[in-house]
């Protein structure tokens, strides 16, 4: 989704897939930024913080009307439906981060 946003543009590619890991590993509870992902992707969890923050704020907010394409794809069960997980709450969201 973040392909479509120029607000993205700016970001390195590995900082937004390493932001896309912890956003997605806490949505699913699926625990938090280990050292092991630490090391090989080279970011500390509070360094991803604010973009964590604000792509999930994208996909909270994001217009469900226009540019569908991204969405329908990975609605789709071969991609386990990643698309119609529901964001997390903004504030359950700080208080997760703030812990790891």
């Amino acid at each position: 989704m973040t392909l479509q946003e120029y607000d993205y543009a700016r970001e390195s590619p590995s900082k937004l897939a390493a932001s896309c890991l912890l956003l997605a590993l806490t949505m699913k509870n699926l625990g938090g930024w280990t050292p092991t992902l630490e090391y090989y992707s080279g970011y500390r969890s509070q360094d991803l913080h604010p973009l964590v923050k604000r792509l999930n704020f994208l996909l909270t907010y994001q217009p469900h009307d226009k540019l569908k394409a991204v969405r329908t794809k990975y609605s789709h069960r071969v991609f386990f439906e990643v698309a119609k997980l529901t964001p997390m709450d903004m504030l359950k969201l700080e208080e997760i981060l703030k812990s790891c």
